[in-house]
């Protein structure tokens, strides 16, 4: 290392800070505490000669650009001299740094307009990315049927276990909750018109064709989707899904598609099951506050209620199984590298997923009255 040296001198009514070898963060301190002890208060000009100076680092500039702010500060005028290209050149570029890092960036106010072709842009490149995952899955979905051999017995059986035959409970719980409150508040009603019997025909219908299907889809959804999302976004967050693809093994195979078909399956025999306990439920208030006996509302039942209402509410479970199912999955798929997401996301999947669900339920109570079914 060269021998660096540091003089202060007085010339006319300028003082000299004259830098010579190098200009370093290990020789800064020495050359640090010289400069502070020098009284600025009397001095109008002064110049940072780096004229014999041949190297200076990167905390040297800094160093000098805190000098020179602090002088400009007092009021004092102050000049650098220089020759070499390498040494002028770092000054400006800690310069430029210091000031671009002080300088507080204006943020424009957008306008409504802006702020709804924001989300617009944002809306459209998302159902973009949902329809390439559509496809993609759909692809999978064609090769993994092709054989027998592709299915994943185990993965399909251990999912129906997970997200169906655990969500037996609840979904028969709620179900005949349900059913014990429409019956309830429509025994009222029909007692003030003396149409007592009818309740069986309005439970019936109702439970069956839409009631039960749209309930169990909407407690799959809160149970199920988001547990589909919460599980293949921490797997993503771990980078399980990274590893999988590095030893050779397709997510889609392993984790999507299992998932999908094992609610697809499941979903016509958890509505049965909510047929079942909601028509149960209606019966005990019609027992209780109609004085309508058992026998005599099955009877009424069987007679009223025609089977086309039990399988058109047995057809939609399939359909609300694939709703619910790829886009928990999608959602999971599309979570970021925090935990932040993961909770985001699950809610977004919730709240998408019953939103798709009534969507299609609407679409298909459409379709059966024109079709007259």
């Amino acid at each position: 290392m060269n021998s660096s040296s540091f003089d202060i001198v007085h010339v006319d009514d300028k003082l000299y800070l004259k830098f010579s070898g190098e200009l370093t963060l290990y020789n800064l301190t020495s050359f640090e505490s010289k400069i502070d002890s020098i009284d600025f208060s009397k001095e109008k000009i002064v110049v940072i000669d780096f004229m014999k100076l041949e190297f200076l680092d990167s905390a040297a500039s800094i160093f000098i650009y805190n000098l020179e702010k602090r002088l400009l500060s007092y009021g004092i005028k102050v000049e650098i001299l220089c020759e070499n290209s390498d040494i002028l050149d770092i000054l400006h570029l800690v310069k430029h740094q210091k000031e671009k890092l002080t300088k507080i960036p204006y943020h424009k106010r957008r306008n409504i307009i802006e702020k709804i072709g924001e989300s617009q842009y944002k809306n459209f490149i998302g159902f973009l990315s949902f329809m390439a995952f559509m496809g993609e899955l759909f692809s999978n979905n064609m090769h993994y049927l092709t054989s027998f051999k592709n299915i994943r017995y185990k993965e399909i059986a251990f999912e129906i276990n997970e997200s169906a035959v655990k969500a037996i409970g609840i979904v028969a719980i709620t179900s005949f909750l349900i059913g014990l409150v429409v019956a309830y508040q429509s025994a009222y009603q029909l007692k003030i018109y003396g149409a007592n019997i009818f309740i069986v025909d309005m439970l019936g219908i109702s439970i069956l064709r839409e009631l039960s299907p749209l309930i169990t889809a909407i407690v799959i959804a809160g149970r199920s989707g988001s547990a589909f999302t919460a599980q293949i976004g921490a797997m993503k967050i771990t980078q399980e899904l990274d590893a999988m693809r590095t030893m050779g093994f397709d997510p889609y195979k392993f984790l999507v598609i299992p998932r999908i078909i094992a609610l697809m399956i499941t979903m016509p025999i958890l509505i049965f099951i909510s047929d079942v306990m909601a028509v149960i439920g209606g019966m005990v208030v019609a027992n209780v506050d109609l004085n309508i006996s058992i026998t005599l509302f099955l009877d009424r039942f069987a007679d009223v209620v025609a089977a086309k209402h039990f399988f058109i509410g047995i057809a939609k479970g399939p359909f609300f199984a694939f709703l619910i199912a790829t886009i928990g999955i999608y959602r999971g798929l599309i979570v970021k590298d925090d935990t932040q997401s993961i909770g985001f996301n699950t809610t977004k999947s919730v709240v998408e997923s019953i939103f798709a669900v009534i969507i299609c339920d609407a679409i298909f109570s459409i379709a059966f009255t024109n079709l007259g079914i």
